[in-house]
């Protein structure tokens, strides 16, 4: 069963290729890899805009709308500023439902510093849970843009704080009875809930910029930390060498991602931005990143390309190559043994 993001050559034929008049002031156009739209609009200003779907997760599903949506446009090195949340619900929905997800939103706008400025909400008929599908636009400076494809030969790859932290936070609180029954303890699932609280990257996304030390930011969303990675080395046209044995993980996650029999390395990761920056500047960036609170590793490099996106050199000693520009969602197969 297809699920989740549509393959890149269904996205190439039937999305990539249909884009109506096509307008000069678009720097980044729809893109595989690219996280928002960059629209020139004159005395060195560009408008950044992005929309991305909640579908996974249940509990937390404002919360997570706001600042997944908001962390595709801060990769970018600019706040964001305005949202237009488009809310699905089920046609047995109740006033409470609503309540909580809208409630998520504004407190999430609010600690991100932006605000509704439109949307639509609806009774949907043929879903069964509520879905949010959320835009994000900012206002920058043209000089100081930065994408995903601008990864460099030679770059140190780093990310921030500890992998699959968004999936961590869903799987805690949307599966918790399944947890329960795996025998992981309560107090490891508690502490997997917090995790929803780590899911925005502004702080150091625009440390980063401002600092002008990156060569290229990506919030890896769908397809985790993998799915981040095969992404910048698609755009960039670029292979990406990482050691499992780098990439930081929490207990919690650990633990979780055991019981349920999903890998935390594709388990969807907002909340850890993956960025290159110039090896010998990578100290520096850890250093930066560390004053404003947040941890960064270093987990690999930037090399030529060699005709795999990604090589992955796991724990065990054996190595892991990505040919293609995708990679599978854990998140949809846990939906599926336990819908």
């Amino acid at each position: 069963m297809l699920m989740g993001k549509l393959p890149p050559d269904i996205l190439s034929k039937f999305i990539f290729s249909r884009v109506g008049v096509i307008d000069p002031s678009v720097i980044v156009g729809p893109s595989i890899g690219e996280d928002a739209a960059i629209i020139d609009l004159g005395d060195n200003k560009v408008l950044v805009a992005h929309v991305d779907p909640i579908t996974g997760a249940v509990e937390h599903l404002g919360w997570l709308a706001v600042h997944v949506a908001c962390n595709d446009i801060a990769v970018r090195g600019v706040m964001p500023r305005w949202l237009l949340p488009v809310l699905l619900l089920p046609e047995s929905s109740d006033v409470g439902v609503i309540d909580k997800v809208t409630g998520q939103i504004d407190r999430a706008a609010r600690e991100v510093g932006a605000m509704v400025v439109g949307g639509h909400s609806e009774l949907t008929p043929g879903i069964d849970r509520p879905l949010v599908s959320m835009t994000a636009i900012g206002v920058g400076d043209k000089n100081k843009i930065i994408t995903t494809a601008g990864a460099r030969v030679g770059d140190a790859v780093i990310m921030t704080k500890t992998v699959a932290t968004e999936g961590t936070a869903i799987l805690a609180t949307d599966f918790e009875s399944a947890l329960l029954r795996a025998g992981v303890p309560r107090d490891i699932v508690e502490r997997g809930k917090e995790f929803i609280t780590k899911i925005s990257v502004l702080r150091e996304a625009l440390a980063l910029s401002d600092a002008g030390l990156a060569t290229s930011m990506h919030d890896p969303t769908e397809g985790g930390l993998l799915g981040g990675l095969v992404e910048i080395a698609y755009a960039s046209h670029k292979t990406i060498e990482v050691w499992e044995e780098r990439i930081p993980i929490a207990d919690e996650t650990r633990v979780i991602t055991r019981a349920l029999e999903v890998d935390p390395l594709r388990l969807i990761s907002s909340g850890v931005l993956v960025a290159t920056v110039p090896w010998e500047r990578a100290n520096e960036a850890a250093s930066l990143l560390e004053r404003v609170g947040v941890k960064a590793t270093v987990i690999g490099r930037v090399n030529d390309y060699s005709g795999h996106y990604l090589v992955l050199h796991k724990a065990d000693g054996s190595i892991d190559k990505y040919d293609e520009s995708y990679v599978n969602e854990e998140l949809y197969s846990v939906w599926e043994r336990y819908r």
